[in-house]
């Protein structure tokens, strides 16, 4: 074995930043070696031909991770390595390049089984898989100078790492992966476990994401229920029981066949109750005694359990793919303070409705536009969600509703009333207090509806459309 400084005849220098970048190592990486000029160009400098590299790059992602100090975090910037992985893929017919140590077993022994020689598909397939580990590599580089600034960068980069094939996607008939995004801090099933059932499909995916973020936001014992990615019930309670009982409660033909997502622990008591529907996803921190044995009768439904603690980071932007390109975006994270909020009408709001504005608030957000969310002592009355007219998702809300009586129930919705006529008809149905953004120039005539009825209602100046 010899160092590369006796390879290359050049001593390390500058702390380290210059070892490998000389051009003995470099020549006889990139010689081709059937091209007679190359050939006597490294006869002529004595260059010494290279048949394999094997490098493992500087830890950076892990530097970042760690939020180390920037200066180190800059030394941990490989640039010799990525050099060499790229001059030996670029030669792949002469030099092979092995990147992971995952790769090592099946390149030694096509090694050690054709007299010390790798064939061509597999030098290939090698390069291929270096020039997406440097790739992958520069590309976390260039996003954390990006990640510096709060403005928009000139141009992109990301990376995703594949995590699993999906059995189809949206529908039977297309193919589908799961993949997280390199250097993010967590991801959708980043320390989760999966106890039972079928493997996740894409759909199951997309439901889950929505229902964690829903019952991220409650601070109380939270069950939601998700459909089509949208919640057909969500509660809040004093256990998870009372909150599962109460979101259920919302939607019962809806909830057949959902994603269920708590924030607090299932309890056997909870799996009972679970156990008396259909369930494509349950998804808890964790499980209690008895809770798993229950649940598990049923061979199809899928039991999560995140032991993910880690708060989600709001620096990440929220992508939407269009034809050949990306919208991007913050993410929608800020909710308006009650204190930022302002009662438009002659009556306040009680505790009560207070309490219950702020939960419908909470769960009109991830409803898809135009939403409108009713609620009652902390759990959802009626959800009208997805339609082309404000007015129609109130009726939609209304028409839904399960309660013997909305007397008393409150109304969110996503974005302002154009016209009095949606608020009139939730008046209509019971509902004593609204909570929108405002913002429509009849604004005075909603707000004088309202006035009329009695009813309180409150602008937050902020609106929360999910298209």
């Amino acid at each position: 074995m010899r160092s590369i400084e006796e390879f290359t005849g050049f001593p390390e220098i500058m702390d380290g930043r210059v070892k490998t970048l000389h051009p003995r190592l470099y020549a006889g990486l990139l010689a081709v070696r059937d091209d007679q000029a190359h050939v006597d160009a490294a006869s002529e400098h004595e260059i010494e031909y290279v048949d394999l590299v094997c490098v493992n790059l500087y830890p950076f992602e892990r530097a970042v991770a760690s939020r180390l100090p920037p200066a180190q975090i800059i030394e941990n910037i490989d640039i010799g390595g990525p050099t060499m992985i790229r001059a030996a893929a670029k030669n792949f017919a002469f030099a092979a390049v092995v990147t992971g140590p995952e790769s090592y077993d099946a390149v030694l022994d096509e090694l050690r089984g054709a007299d010390a020689q790798l064939s061509m598909p597999t030098r290939e397939s090698l390069a291929a898989e270096a020039f997406a580990y440097t790739a992958r590599y520069d590309t976390a580089v260039a996003r954390w100078f990006a990640e510096k600034s709060e403005d928009f960068p000139p141009l992109l980069v990301r990376a995703y790492e594949k995590v699993t094939d999906l059995p189809y996607g949206e529908n039977p008939h297309q193919r589908a992966a799961y993949y997280q995004q390199v250097g993010a801090r967590m991801h959708l099933l980043s320390m989760v476990q999966q106890h039972h059932g079928k493997q996740l499909s894409f759909n199951n995916l997309l439901d889950l994401d929505s229902a964690r973020a829903i019952v991220r936001d409650l601070d109380e014992p939270a069950c939601v229920i998700l459909k089509h990615n949208n919640p057909c019930g969500a509660a809040v309670g004093a256990s998870a029981l009372e909150a599962y009982e109460r979101a259920f409660a919302t939607d019962p033909l809806s909830a057949f066949g959902g994603v269920i997502a708590f924030n607090r622990p299932v309890d056997a008591a909870t799996a009972e109750r679970l156990s008396e529907q259909f369930v494509e996803v349950l998804f808890a921190p964790s499980y209690e005694d008895g809770a798993l044995e229950i649940l598990t009768r049923k061979p199809s439904i899928r039991i999560l359990e995140s032991e993910e603690r880690r708060a989600t980071l709001a620096v990440e932007p929220d992508f939407k793919q269009v034809m050949g390109g990306l919208l991007v975006q913050d993410h929608d994270v800020e909710f308006a303070d009650r204190t930022e909020m302002e009662v438009v009408t002659q009556r306040h709001p009680t505790d009560d409705e207070w309490r219950d504005l702020m939960f419908a608030w909470k769960i009109c957000k991830p409803v898809r536009s135009n939403a409108i969310v009713l609620a009652k002592n902390s759990a959802t009355a009626g959800i009208g969600a997805g339609q082309m007219s404000r007015v129609d998702s109130v009726r939609l809300a209304v028409d839904k509703s399960r309660l013997e009586s909305l007397a008393g129930a409150v109304l969110a919705s996503d974005a302002f009333f154009p016209f009095s006529d949606g608020p009139e008809i939730a008046i209509g149905a019971g509902v004593t207090a609204i909570i929108q953004p405002g913002g429509s120039r009849r604004d005075p005539e909603v707000v004088e509806a309202a006035d009329a009825a009695g009813v309180a209602m409150v602008f937050t100046s902020r609106r929360h459309f999910r298209h």
